[in-house]
């Protein structure tokens, strides 16, 4: 499966949810126990008509969802979420009945496969899609970040085998703009308002899920997802790896003058050059992904029948995975101009 920064949500699995403390933690609990498509569902004898990203239910079921203890402790946690944008719900005081709905939900599925069951996941199963920009409403408040809160950050940027990133063919990784795909432990703390020792404590406490390459001299560090579902099988990267790609990439740059940090300057190359170090097989293989997923799929819709595993054509069956659930409208247009680059 690629995962491309230009697509604008990655897959966050229901069994591996955000640990640690923080509202977004909270959000990711609620995002995974929201309704995936229309219908009704049942609550305590109640029958209560739901849409894609919307759940109902009582004060109770909601502080089971999010693992706490009291109703003023979970009320205050869902105004938090509301003031933020993340989420809005009512509450009717006199029958005690909840509503909540996520915002900018992303997932769009008209799909045979979410037309049966019921209209809430099964816990711990399937995904749920996580917009890149899930942070952003941090930054624009001030809020300072949480574990959960780094948690979900570093995993709403991941790339995979993404041509403008030469590390993301090895592994999962995480990049922060054009220029942040080598990260150091001093950009990451003034990201999250915390400490460089802080930073570093994290990274020994999940480093199960998120593990911590330190590069050679002073390049900075690459930061691999362990638990990233690819849809493929990977293995860890080496050092040699790792020094065999730095190597490549100046070299195909033609050794250019260095200006900057040593950071900096590995960050330029990584996003200039990145293409001309990819395999070619790769880069081929990339590009009839994208316009056979995605490209092909608007020139005769009325043919076409879109699922959350594959899209169906009058004349057979593509075998081509899409990217969870059919939102290739949007990703149409953002993948357009990756044939051209």
């Amino acid at each position: 499966m690629k995962c491309l920064r230009r697509f604008e949500w990655v897959k966050l699995l229901r069994s591996h949810l955000p640990e640690g403390k923080g509202l977004l933690g909270a959000w990711s609990k609620l995002a995974s126990r929201a309704a995936f498509r229309k219908g009704y569902a049942e609550y305590c004898g109640f029958k209560n008509a739901v849409s894609p990203g919307l759940w109902s239910g009582g004060i109770v079921g909601l502080k089971s969802i999010l693992g706490t203890k009291t109703r003023s402790e979970t009320i205050a946690t869902m105004d938090q979420l509301q003031e933020l944008g993340y989420i809005t719900y009512e509450l009717d005081h006199t029958t005690k009945k909840l509503t909540y709905q996520i915002e900018d939900w992303v997932v769009k599925c008209s799909g045979d496969q979410c037309m049966n069951g019921t209209v809430y996941a099964t816990d711990g199963y399937g995904f749920i899609c996580l917009p890149r920009n899930i942070t952003k409403k941090f930054f624009d408040k001030g809020y300072k970040f949480e574990e959960a809160d780094v948690w979900l950050d570093l995993w709403s940027n991941t790339t995979f085998q993404d041509p403008d990133n030469a590390f993301s063919f090895m592994a999962p990784t995480i990049q922060y703009g054009k220029f942040g795909a080598v990260l150091t432990l001093e950009t990451l703390g003034r990201r999250w308002r915390w400490e460089k020792t802080k930073v570093w404590r994290f990274f020994q406490k999940y480093g199960d899920a998120f593990s911590l390459h330190r590069l050679p001299g002073s390049y900075g560090c690459l930061i691999i997802n362990n638990l990233y579902p690819t849809g493929c099988e990977w293995v860890k990267p080496t050092k040699e790896d790792i020094a065999n790609v730095i190597q490549r990439l100046r070299t195909v740059s033609g050794w250019t003058e260095k200006y900057g940090t040593d950071n900096e300057h590995l960050n330029r190359l990584v996003a200039y050059h990145s293409r001309r170090v990819v395999p070619e097989e790769s880069r081929v293989a990339l590009l009839d992904d994208i316009k056979r997923v995605y490209l092909s799929q608007c020139w005769n819709c009325k043919n076409c029948g879109y699922d959350c595993q594959s899209y169906r054509h009058q004349s057979g069956v593509v075998t081509a995975q899409i990217r969870g659930p059919c939102y290739a409208e949007d990703l149409l247009l953002t993948d357009r101009r990756i044939l051209y680059a």
